[in-house]
């Protein structure tokens, strides 16, 4: 259960939430599960990004060890993507494979 955290409040994510500190400027936040072929190409995109924009970490959570937050943030599919921005709060969302050039618009939303 997520308990009583920041999301509950205010509707933002928290470093307890993902269980990861929040980036400096963005986090970039990938539901996975093991079997996930599009999440492994997933995972390289978040990291190549995040390598290349200063302030902007990737956090993988596996969503079958997770189901409390992904039940509570209504992911219904791997691979999941939201961007949060420095405060944790969701600015984008998106199913599926990103492309890197989506990633790093997104991050526009928030940088």
């Amino acid at each position: 259960m997520l308990g009583q955290t920041d999301r509950d409040q205010d509707g933002r994510l928290s470093a307890a939430d993902i269980g990861a500190e929040l980036g400096e400027r963005a986090t970039l936040v990938h539901f996975s599960t093991a079997f996930c072929q599009p999440c492994r190409a997933t995972r390289r995109v978040l990291s190549e990004v995040a390598a290349l924009v200063e302030g902007v970490i990737h956090v993988e959570i596996d969503a079958e060890a997770r189901l409390d937050l992904v039940r509570a943030l209504g992911v219904s599919a791997t691979p999941t993507v939201l961007v949060l921005d420095a405060g944790g709060r969701v600015v984008r969302r998106a199913a599926g494979l990103p492309g890197k050039a989506q990633v790093i618009a997104a991050l526009g939303a928030v940088l």
